[in-house]
């Protein structure tokens, strides 16, 4: 398990590495400098399971609004800098846990010195971010394309830079879109280097497509043992994001809590509106924090015998709803009382 032998990698109040659980890290959309919207979305998104949240800094007073964004949320801040060495000092200077950076586009040698020693002094940690669009044209002409050969090499091109400097406290994030050609250079990577890992199909897209890229990228990755934190980049919410990650990594058996709502597919024997009724689960449970499997069937045939690996389950038919545990018929009650009924269980569950 590569996610073992990683060194440990400490952001503020969190912990990587080493074998620790792997985190969920989102972005905020907000603009960065309007403080109280992104105080705003940060709690959303804390609430929800966000572990470590990044922010853009495209600005000075971007960097200069991190130190308000960090007195008001509780987990680790990620400063996301492109192109101006300053600005990721500045973001230091004003509180951030971690910054994000391309050495390849801070520019000169003297101004990722200058970076990497603000960064060594406050023992702030660096990830060294190279994407698959942003690969230099050598290594394109070198490897006759965009390949994961040719993205591990960036990679470990840039940690080089950072380490001769006399600084290892890193964090690598090597992304693509193209799935398989991220989880090869995963695979690659991870038995070149012992820096923790940041994992995720950049770019992946809109909520459906994104979410299909995701899983199988991620679950690809993961299973394998690589990755120390993740993140699920959508086209939207942020908020379906953490969600998304929190799936994956529960999915993987890599993160507890949470119920697992489970639901059948319909068929031609479903009498009740069964994808509203499973939707209304899932809204639901979202306030429990028990570690269980609910499930929701649409028939009171096959439904005891189809939740019996589930804690908790209710099947609906023709006017009536069965609340089910473990397989076994507990309770007969009126269809349209069988939310009710499943919340009443949960209230008793969590007493």
């Amino acid at each position: 398990m590569y996610r073992d032998h990683t060194k440990i990698v400490k952001m503020g109040t969190q912990v990587i590495g080493g074998g620790n659980p792997v985190l969920i890290q989102s972005m905020t959309n907000t603009k960065t400098e309007d403080v109280k919207a992104t105080i705003a979305q940060i709690h959303a998104l804390e609430a929800a399971g966000c572990e470590i949240i990044r922010c853009a800094v495209p600005t000075m007073e971007a960097a200069c609004a991190l130190r308000e964004i960090k007195k008001e949320i509780s987990i680790p801040l990620v400063a996301d800098i492109h192109f101006d060495y300053r600005l990721a000092i500045a973001a230091m200077e004003n509180g951030a846990d971690k910054i994000r950076i391309n050495p390849g586009n801070i520019g000169s040698i003297d101004r990722i010195r200058a970076v990497t020693d603000t960064a060594r002094d406050m023992q702030i940690p660096i990830r060294v971010g190279v994407n698959s669009g942003s690969l230099e044209k050598e290594l394109v002409e070198k490897y006759h394309g965009v390949t994961a050969e040719g993205l591990v090499e960036s990679a470990l091109d840039k940690v080089k830079i950072i380490e001769d400097l006399g600084y290892d406290n890193l964090v690598i994030s090597i992304k693509s879109s193209d799935v398989m050609m991220c989880a090869k250079a995963h695979e690659l990577i991870a038995s070149q280097t012992d820096h923790p890992l940041h994992v995720g199909i950049t770019e992946a897209g809109t909520l459906y497509a994104g979410n299909i890229k995701s899983a199988v990228g991620l679950g690809i990755i993961l299973y394998q043992g690589i990755g120390d934190t993740i993140r699920v980049s959508l086209t939207g919410d942020p908020l379906e994001e953490v969600k998304s990650a929190k799936r994956i990594l529960k999915t993987l058996g890599l993160k507890k809590g949470g119920i697992e709502v489970v639901s059948c597919p319909t068929c031609g024997r479903t009498q009740i509106d069964l994808i509203n009724l499973a939707n209304q689960v899932e809204t639901l449970v979202q306030q429990y924090p028990l570690d269980i499997k609910v499930a929701v069937m649409g028939c009171v045939v096959n439904g005891p015998g189809e939740a019996k690996e589930a804690d908790l389950g209710i099947a609906g038919g023709k006017g009536v709803g069965l609340l089910i545990k473990k397989g076994e018929i507990v309770k007969k009650v009126p269809e349209d009382t069988l939310l009710d009924t499943l919340k009443e269980e949960l209230d008793h569950w969590m007493k």
